[in-house]
């Protein structure tokens, strides 16, 4: 008997019916845009739960700062103090900047002190002592620092020594030769109107420059956020509503123009404040919006993943140590500025903890994989506010150190819990 081989061919299996009571797995985040106000808000509590938590803890306890010493002394939010702090702010915040890529990695560097100082002295020594052209002991200096961070970095991430202890050994070495490079005498003073002089001596004082600023901010976010969400609804993934981007502009402007009014009514825009505003811009972009900057989020979550994806990890983490480096270079400089002089103390003292303060207490996680630059704004603005506070009310250095020390491990205690929620809710 002959077989027909149709027979055995099967009609197609249809997809099993879905049963009726199921419920269609949605992308939280398309509630905000279908639920409107209520999706905002089931969006917010999702987050609470899943232990992301953003900027919200500083933002919180920076309002409350500015809160208490103002009740404590009217002239906190003066004018003049609040522009003073705004000038104080970037030499570290410079520096946090960079601690901020090597905090991504998940690894530290300790030796950004040391480099900041000697940094400072190569330039002082080139410039005023031998009488080099301000501008080349300058860019000399800055490189000097970069080349200072891929050492570290090469030891670290081609020989495969501990990140903690080379640069351990980085912060003794350097803050020897700084001492070294100076000589008996310790403290070389530099001219106040000179290219470093005038980093923090300098104000914009015609009003435009200060609501100019604002408003190229304002509309760089604007159009940012707003081709961003385009692209992403284009592509078919979540995006904010134009409702959300409205709002979240007018709420930059009110924070921007705020800022602007007040520097207006001292003696106008700081340029150390301008310097600092487009090195973060500038660098937000590096991180989120480049190939290089994927790699460093990517390094920081799985090193090996990282490797099997093609990713050069040895250059990128001695890029990223460079990167450090140059910065610290940056704040030195920016220090030298503030005291007028490269002395003997730059780099000394509390400066270490507050840089790597500042990026953990704007929100960079000590995990790796997790930040962003403008956390150094967030976090050095907590600092500097806390010590000029501090400093109105007449309290000593050790009480000052104290209590940064006990914000710093409120901040780290953040850090780790919200990193143990998100692993539980499956985000980490």
């Amino acid at each position: 008997m002959s077989i027909d081989k149709t027979d055995k061919v099967q009609a197609p299996v249809d997809a099993p019916a879905a049963a009726p009571d199921a419920v269609a797995v949605v992308d939280p985040r398309l509630l905000v845009r279908e639920q409107g106000f209520a999706g905002y808000i089931g969006e917010f509590k999702r987050k609470m739960r899943a232990g992301d938590l953003g900027a919200i803890p500083v933002v919180v306890g920076l309002i409350a700062i500015c809160a208490i010493f103002q009740s404590l002394n009217s002239a906190f939010l003066g004018a003049e103090n609040l522009n003073n702090i705004f000038v104080a702010m970037v030499a570290t915040g410079m520096m946090s900047v960079g601690i901020i890529f090597v905090l991504l990695l998940g690894e530290i560097d300790l030796s950004v002190g040391s480099v900041s100082g000697v940094s400072a002295a190569i330039m002082a020594v080139m410039s005023i002592t031998h009488g080099i052209n301000e501008w080349l002991a300058v860019l000399t200096a800055l490189a000097a620092g970069a080349v200072i961070g891929a050492l570290h970095g090469f030891f670290f991430a081609r020989i495969g020594a501990p990140a903690f202890a080379v640069t351990l050994a980085g912060l003794l070495f350097w803050n020897g030769f700084m001492l070294q490079i100076l000589g008996s005498n310790g403290t070389i003073n530099i001219d106040g109107d000179g290219v470093v002089g005038k980093l923090t001596t300098h104000y914009f004082s015609d009003v435009a420059a200060a609501y100019g600023l604002a408003v190229v901010a304002v509309a760089l976010y604007f159009f940012s956020a707003f081709f961003g969400a385009r692209r992403r609804e284009a592509a078919g993934i979540p995006s904010r509503p134009l409702s959300e981007i409205v709002l979240r502009t007018v709420l930059l402007a009110v924070a921007a123009f705020g800022v602007a009014v007040m520097f207006n009514q001292y003696k106008g825009l700081p340029l150390a404040t301008l310097l600092f505003v487009i090195v973060l811009v500038a660098t937000d972009f590096l991180l989120r919006r480049t190939a290089y900057g994927r790699k460093i989020f990517a390094l920081g979550g799985s090193v090996e993943a990282s490797r099997r994806a093609g990713i050069n990890v040895t250059a990128v983490r001695i890029s990223v140590f460079a990167i450090a480096g140059f910065f610290a270079a940056v704040g030195g400089l920016f220090w030298a500025s503030k005291i007028a002089a490269a002395n003997q103390s730059a780099g000394a003292g509390d400066l270490l903890m507050n840089v790597i303060a500042a990026a953990v207490i704007g929100g960079t996680s000590l995990f790796g994989g997790r930040g962003r630059t403008w956390n150094a704004l967030l976090g050095v603005l907590v600092i500097t506010s806390i010590q000029y506070g501090l400093a109105l009310e007449g309290i000593a250095t050790p009480i000052q150190y104290m209590i940064t020390g006990g914000v710093l491990l409120a901040t780290v205690v953040i850090d780790s819990v919200t990193r143990k929620t998100q692993k539980s809710a499956g985000r980490a």
